[in-house]
Parts: structure tokens; sequence; C-alpha cells
């Protein structure tokens, strides 16, 4: 386990002195621009429903889990429509320092009848990506996860970039997603060894856990109570992954195979990695859905 902790800081380290080192003047970016996309996402679903909503705001790479990784465009290109009524709400909201990441998570409500017995409940992520030619963010990857009716409010928690961190744009984007790739490999690979040891290592001190079935859990602490708790073991393989290019704000998404006491599910995951002052990448956010056929 030591000697992955220390490859991972390696990792981390090395590349982000090597390819991002020239710094920009410092642009305007807010946390609203992220939040906004995701309003202005809701409100076309509100009107024109689910399929035109995911279509209308779909970056060209952007994915859903239907069940397995598909990209959006291909997914509900492929479908007359979506029926029922999705409405969700932004509660957690980050941007990338250049403005070209973000993502927003929270809780959502679809209803496909007419009675309250009709309603799911549960939360959702979206990462957000800049489309530099229409100078708009574009949706990258959608998940959620189903739970039952939440107690209590999700408080909001928008948190604006360090603009300190703004950097010129690296040209080897390859470098750049090819690290999130490695760590998140170093991290699937350490779950295996130990899930409590490769959280303790990896989760941010402002760590989130989605899981189905669960209201999301806050804190490191609440985090590994609950693993230890639920006595899961995961077993993972990355699909993906990308970051921002101020090397502030990342993601990552693969498949997983959980076993949560005597019972084993697949599970489709997603990971938001934030850098933190020893260029040490941590995980901000995790959300695991499970696979249903």
């Amino acid at each position: 386990m030591k000697k992955l902790i220390v490859a991972a800081a390696i990792l981390s380290a090395g590349i982000t002195n090597t390819v991002f080192s020239q710094t920009v003047a410092p642009v305007a970016v807010t946390v609203g621009k992220v939040v906004t996309a995701e309003e202005d996402f809701n409100k076309v679903v509100e009107r024109k429903g689910i399929k035109n909503g995911f279509l209308s705001v779909a970056d060209i790479e952007g994915v859903v889990f239907k069940p397995q990784a598909i990209k959006i465009a291909e997914f509900y290109g492929s479908i007359d429509k979506q029926p029922g009524k999705l409405t969700s709400q932004p509660k957690i909201a980050r941007i990338s320092a250049n403005g070209d990441l973000g993502f927003t998570a929270g809780p959502y409500v679809y209803q496909n009848g007419k009675t309250e017995d009709d309603k799911v409940y549960g939360d959702y992520l979206s990462v957000w990506r800049m489309d530099a030619s229409e100078n708009k963010f574009k949706l990258l990857i959608n998940l959620g996860i189903q739970h039952p009716e939440p107690e209590k409010e999700m408080a909001v928690d928008f948190k604006e970039a360090d603009l300190s961190k703004q950097k010129a744009a690296s040209k080897e984007l390859f470098n750049g997603k090819k690290l999130i790739l490695d760590n998140d490999n170093i991290m699937n690979h350490s779950l295996e060894l130990s899930s409590l040891a490769a959280y303790k290592e990896f989760l941010s001190p402002e760590a989130r856990y989605f899981f189905p079935g669960f209201e999301p859990i806050t804190s490191p602490d609440k985090i590994l109570k609950f693993i230890a708790n639920e006595g899961i073991s995961i077993s993972s393989q990355t699909l993906d992954a990308g970051r921002s290019t101020s090397n502030d704000l990342a993601y990552s998404y693969g498949k997983a195979r959980i076993k949560k006491g005597n019972i084993v599910n697949n599970y489709n995951y997603v990971r938001i990695w934030e850098i933190d002052a020893s260029h040490k990448w941590n995980i901000l956010l995790e959300m695991f859905s499970t696979v249903e056929n």
C-alpha cells in the first residue's frame, strides 16, 4: 500500500511541475456559471422533456450509463422519448480555475405517474465541460442513484475556484489525462487490497460519498464508518478520465463489482478529483450507481 501511495504522489507532483508552468492574467471565473448551466438544463427538461433536454446540452463525448457507459447523443438519439417528469436541484458545485471544467450534484425527483407513490427519489451528478466554440458548458457525464425520500434538505455547497491556480492551457493534453487515469488505477488497485486503507489515503477533507439506497454521506470519518459498517469490498476498473487545463479539478469513471455483506452487485462509478497544496490528487466526490439490466 505504501508503494502505491508513493507512486501516486510522484505521478501528481512530477507531471504537475513539468506540464503547467506558465501562469496567465486572472480571468473572471465563477462557480455560478456551472450552476446556471445545470439550472438551464433542468428548465429545458421541464419544458421539452427528458430526451430533448439531454440532447440540447450533450457534449460531443458526453456519456450516460444505460446501463453501461454510452454517448448521450447515441442513447437519446435512438429512443422516441423518455416518459415521466424529472426535476433536480444543484446543491453542490465546483468549477476549475480556468473555467473549463465543473460539476454539480444534488437531489432529483422522477415521477412517471400522477400519485405520490409514483415518485422516485435520488441524487444526481453532472460533469460539465466548456465548449470553447460555443462559449457554453456542455454535459460530459451524468449519473444518478436512488434512495428513500430524504428526511432533510441538503445544504448548499457552492465553492469558488482558487484563481491563483489559473494557468495557460497545456498542449500536452494526453499527459494530463494519463495522470488521472494512473491515479484512478492506483485507487482501484488499492481498493482491492483494503477499501478502508484506500479511502483513508485518497479522500479529500471535504469528501462526499453517494451510494444507492442511502442519502449522501459527508466527511471522511462518516464515509469510513459507512464502509466499515456495511462491510463493503470493491473491485473496480477505470474506463476514462480527464482534467481541467488549470490542473485543479478532474474526473474519472469506470465499472465496479461491490460485495456488501453477502450481496454482490455490478456498479458504475464516477469520481471527482481535486489537487491539494502538496500536488496530491484526492477524491472530492464519488458516486456508485447500480447497473440495472
